[in-house]
């Protein structure tokens, strides 16, 4: 069994089984130890904080054609075995987040909008305290769910949850999240729509004082509207209706 190069533990992650994992039961004794390592083309990475290996020093980084530094590697987990895969953005994340772990519950909100669950994101804006978002003094002070919901991106073009689901196609979170915090009028939003936010008991709070998601920029200037432009497709509809549009000067969206 391969072997941490920093620490010599087994290189395995615990998981609990039910009847519908897939898991290889074969893969060890009990069946509740999957494989979780990382394996480089030189050697392996320790994590977070660099791009050398901490056991013999070698820079395990590479560049792409376009001259973007990754780091690609062998990644081997529950999910199974993924060759030539580069894991420096995640490095990345969580060299962020161990500087400002306040943070980690904005990162997993851009996670989720990415994902497309509705779920996942009422729980988490509708959490008051929980392990990640509780107050300590190592941690900081957590973001409100307010701010969490405008939350910008410093390590995605300062890109909010509306740029990342209307890049992804999640449109019922893009009706979620101007349910949640734009000044966008009720009878803008479809019944269906109204309809599964009072199923999931989704809370709109008042918006006055508050900035409107749809007037914040990413660090190319672009509102989500503007991105939509620039997809089009399944977002040709949103933008003949300006519900992406932020009201301006009494322009009220198209119905």
């Amino acid at each position: 069994m391969s072997q941490c190069t920093a620490c010599g533990k087994p290189l395995t992650l615990e998981i609990d089984l039910d009847e519908e994992d897939e898991y290889d039961q074969d893969a060890t004794a009990s069946g509740t130890e999957v494989p979780d390592s990382v394996e480089l083309s030189q050697c392996l990475l320790d994590a977070y904080e660099m791009i050398q290996c901490p056991k013999c020093a070698k820079d395990v980084s590479s560049h792409t054609s376009s001259g973007e530094e990754q780091v690609l590697c062998s990644l081997n987990n529950e999910g199974g075995l993924q060759q030539a895969f580069d894991i420096l953005p995640i490095l990345k994340e969580e060299s962020y987040l161990k500087a400002f772990p306040e943070e980690r519950r904005c990162r997993a909100f851009l996670e989720f909008c990415a994902e497309g669950d509705v779920g996942a994101i009422l729980d988490l804006v509708n959490a008051e305290e929980d392990e990640d978002v509780s107050m300590n003094s190592n941690e900081g002070v957590a973001a409100k769910s307010s701010d969490v919901l405008r939350y910008r991106d410093p390590m995605g073009s300062l890109s909010t949850g509306l740029h990342v689901a209307v890049s992804n196609g999640r449109e019922e979170i893009v009706w979620l999240l101007l349910f949640l915090a734009s000044s966008l009028e009720l009878h803008y939003f479809p019944a269906d729509v109204l309809e599964a936010a009072r199923t999931l008991s989704a809370t709109r709070e008042e918006q006055t004082g508050k900035v409107d998601i749809r007037v914040l920029e990413d660090s190319n200037h672009r509102t989500a509207e503007n991105l939509a432009q620039q997809i089009g497709g399944m977002w040709e509809p949103w933008i003949q209706s300006e519900r992406l549009r932020p009201i301006m000067d009494g322009v009220l969206p198209i119905v």
